[in-house]
């Protein structure tokens, strides 16, 4: 949907982040930190909340800075090898273990439950392994994981194959721009007694979340832009981006307890890998065995991969509006679909619309503005690419008058930030128009 109605007091505040965030979000690739040698410490500080509350988190830090929640994502290459020395700065033993790494070997520290493990600043654990196989993946504290993956002691692992901008071995899981959502939660009484020294008594029995996280932020902070100040310790955004036609590779991790049912809207999505395995019947058999569906039932520990695209097939009108259309938009129709102005077979090369649609005004009479509630994401027209008239003060959050499209937990209490909606597991999937250059 491209017109949204929202509580206006609670997305007042965002407004202005928006419209600098989105301006600055203009990365279409999985940030992180790229290299073989990472040195981590596990420290704790305060990430905040939509609704205006505070909480002790436990985070990674790399080289030196500060945590931050979830912890750096590693981007590595498919067959190096890498480094990642730990240090705890917490007061309690604290490690690191990989799922799906092979050959992982840790030298240093104390020898925990799991494996090494570093007890203080002054005690470092070494841990190696080789990077072998592409994929999306994950690392998190071994010591102590009810509690420590509660707090927040865990990041995103990416592993490239020689092959740029494909997510496998495989032509099929080739992509345009990639993005990460990273799925967690939290129960505010855990981080409240471990930030007044109660931790012994937590009871990981009892446990009731209330605030539910993409990339470490609840909405609708999620659509603000990386690295913003006011949440100097939540760096990854989750605003994606693409044009119509190309193709948007998700990497979707659980860090949670529970299953999370990651639904989106606009198109359905393929998935073709989990666990860092391509859905593949055999080897060179390409992602044969990938599933197409609408929602994502992630469950807890999992990543998986999955392909999206947008092109308006078959809508049955042309997206970017006729003459009628836009009698009232500010932008002229006059556009050729493979340079044919009638319907025509196929998809146009650069605009990527549908040509059998091209010139078919919308079949419904559109609503006037009397009868219409403004979001902020509303261009003022339902068209891709124009801006029409809006009340004054209405508006604004639209650079490039393109379609906003929710991408959310489909469990209804998951949109809540303590129980306050909108919020919680809720980000945006925005296609803008083709003349919109997305690094």
């Amino acid at each position: 949907m491209k017109t949204m109605c929202v509580n206006k007091k609670t997305w007042a505040g965002l407004i202005l982040s928006l419209l600098l965030g989105v301006a600055a979000q203009l990365h279409a690739e999985v940030l992180g930190t790229t290299g073989t040698n990472f040195n981590l410490s596990a420290k704790a500080n305060y990430i905040y909340t939509p609704e205006g509350s505070s909480l002790l988190v436990w985070g990674y830090g790399l080289n030196g800075a500060d945590m931050q929640y979830p912890g750096p994502t590693l981007i590595l290459n498919q067959g190096d090898t890498i480094t990642i020395t730990l240090t705890s700065e917490l007061g309690v033993p604290v490690s690191l273990m990989f799922p799906g790494q092979d050959g992982v070997t840790a030298t240093g520290g104390s020898t925990g439950l799991i494996t090494q493990e570093s007890t203080g600043p002054a005690d470092t654990v070494t841990y190696t392994f080789t990077a072998s196989n592409p994929g999306t993946y994950y690392y998190q504290s071994a010591t102590n994981m009810e509690l420590q993956t509660e707090m927040g002691l865990f990041g995103a692992i990416v592993v490239r194959p020689p092959v740029a901008k494909q997510a496998y071995n495989h032509p099929d899981s080739a992509y345009d721009h990639e993005y990460l959502f990273l799925l967690s939660e939290m129960d505010p009484r855990v981080h409240d007694l471990v930030d007044a020294g109660l931790t012994a008594t937590i009871d990981n029995t009892d446990y009731k979340p209330v605030y539910w996280f993409v990339n470490g932020r609840n909405g609708p902070d999620t659509l603000a832009g990386a690295n913003v100040p006011w949440m100097p310790n939540q760096p990854y955004d989750a605003l994606a981006r693409v044009t119509p036609g190309k193709k948007a590779l998700a990497r979707v991790i659980n860090m949670s307890r529970d299953m999370h049912p990651f639904h989106v809207h606009g198109n359905n999505f393929v998935t073709i890998a989990r666990d860092g395995h391509m859905l593949s019947s055999a080897p060179g058999a390409g992602t044969d065995l990938a599933t197409e569906d609408y929602t994502l039932g992630a469950v807890p520990g999992a990543t998986y991969d999955a392909l999206w695209s947008w092109t308006g097939e078959a809508l049955g009108w042309d997206i970017f509006g006729t003459d009628a259309d836009l009698a009232t938009s500010d932008q002229m129709y006059g556009h050729t679909c493979n340079g044919l102005t009638v319907p025509s077979p196929g998809f146009d090369a650069v605009t990527r619309e549908y040509c059998p649609d091209h010139g078919k005004s919308m079949p419904v009479t559109l609503p006037g503005q009397q009868d219409l509630t403004f979001g902020g994401f509303y261009s003022g027209s339902p068209f891709l690419g124009a801006f029409g008239s809006l009340p004054p003060g209405e508006g604004g959050l639209n650079l490039n008058a393109g379609m906003f499209f929710m991408w959310h937990s489909h469990s209804e209490r998951e949109l809540t930030n303590n129980d306050l909606y909108p919020g919680g597991l809720l980000t945006m999937m925005l296609v803008e128009p083709p003349w919109v250059t997305i690094p």
